[in-house]
């Protein structure tokens, strides 16, 4: 009887299924599309002809393409590392990680896994079509334009590695402190009782709701005279933060953090208060109760909330573009520098191939973290 009234119409199911499929392809498109204009000649991405773009006949002129042969070994790669992603990886982590670092081992195994997929697919990958297509005729004669030359422009000659450098610099830190101090604190406010964690989280709301650019306003004059205030401490030795990725992490984690306090806290408010009494009846001190007994329950909020953390540093654009100096720059400030009044076709493309090229990680991260993520998005969504 309850599996009847609570089943769905099949008008209802077709057309939830249709707009599920409708925003897939809408959210997807963008992504998809500029991955096949970074991969082909500036003729060929900005032909008129959406045909042209997809096949690359003038790239394909130029001798860079894929044949039949590639294509398929390409997807049997893609296959079978999104799918060792989502099965055999988290096996992997849990079996050789020791108790308590369950963090640290997600983070070296995708990283791992991250760099095994790069030098397979690009690396072991071309050499093995390539002596396919040698000696299968037609099958191995390219049918499907592509060069990755412009990812060799990016890479190599404007040394976009520096500016990705720069960014996993200023995403570290902004998680590290968002996390440490966004831990303690949700866990202080989900515990207290008292009327001063109400309005401490008050503030903290009024703090996040603020433009980003009143508070660098706030900052910047003192960044610019950081050496001359910090001269009577350290001397000569005292720094000019304006311009270094120290003034960006303390930026973003003042915008962070207030978001950080909130999740957490509804995170530790769904951990029944009798874990921390059981800890505490054997010996434990708040902070070892803390660390022992509700951080490794936590660890998909965590999780969760550090990817969010992660996405504001890494994505972020105003505060990195007036802060940072030319040497310092991270990827998203760079990539907008490719756009100017002398700026080319090549230039163009090149500036497509780098936004491509900064999406892998949050696929990375999205694949390997999603048990995480997908457990810690329903946990904090029962109270808050």
């Amino acid at each position: 009887m309850s599996s009847k009234a609570t089943a769905q119409p099949l008008s209802l199911k077709v057309a939830s299924s249709a707009f599920l499929a409708f925003w897939c392809l809408i959210a997807a498109f963008p992504i998809a599309w500029i991955a096949v204009m970074s991969v082909k000649s500036p003729r060929d991405a900005f032909a008129a002809s959406a045909w042209d773009v997809i096949t690359g006949p003038a790239t394909r002129a130029s001798g860079n393409g894929l044949s039949v042969i590639d294509i398929a070994l390409g997807l049997v790669v893609l296959f079978f590392a999104v799918r060792w992603a989502f099965t055999r990886l988290p096996g992997l982590v849990e079996r050789f990680t020791p108790p308590g670092l369950i963090a640290l081992g997600w983070i070296i195994g995708a990283a791992a896994y991250g760099l095994l997929f790069v030098l397979i697919f690009f690396g072991v990958l071309p050499y093995v079509s390539g002596a396919l297509n040698s000696i299968l005729g037609p099958l191995g004669t390219p049918i499907i334009g592509l060069t990755t030359e412009h990812y060799v422009a990016v890479w190599g000659e404007n040394q976009f590695y520096r500016n990705f450098m720069n960014s996993m610099i200023v995403t570290a830190g902004v998680v590290t402190v968002s996390l440490t101090v966004g831990t303690l604190a949700g866990y202080g406010l989900a515990r207290s009782g008292s009327n001063l964690a109400f309005w401490l989280l008050i503030v903290a709301l009024v703090f996040r709701a603020l433009p980003h650019s009143v508070l660098v306003a706030g900052y910047l004059p003192w960044f610019i005279n950081s050496a001359e205030i910090l001269r009577p401490i350290l001397g000569d030795l005292a720094p000019t933060l304006y311009g270094q990725p120290w003034a960006i992490i303390a930026v973003l984690v003042a915008i962070n953090q207030p978001f950080t306090i909130w999740m957490l806290r509804s995170f530790f408010q769904n951990i029944p208060s009798e874990l921390d009494e059981a800890a505490r009846v054997d010996g434990c001190s708040h902070f070892q109760a803390f660390r022992r007994v509700i951080m490794p329950v936590m660890w998909p909020g965590v999780i969760t909330t550090g990817l969010f953390s992660f996405l504001l540093g890494y994505n972020d654009f105003l505060v990195t573009a007036l802060l940072l100096d030319a040497q310092n720059q991270t990827m998203v400030p760079a990539i907008a520098g490719y756009f100017n009044r002398e700026t080319t076709t090549t230039d163009q493309v090149e500036a497509v191939a780098a936004a491509v090229s900064i999406t892998a990680p949050l696929f990375l991260l999205v694949m390997v973290f999603q048990r995480q993520i997908v457990s810690g998005l329903t946990a904090g969504a029962v109270k808050g």
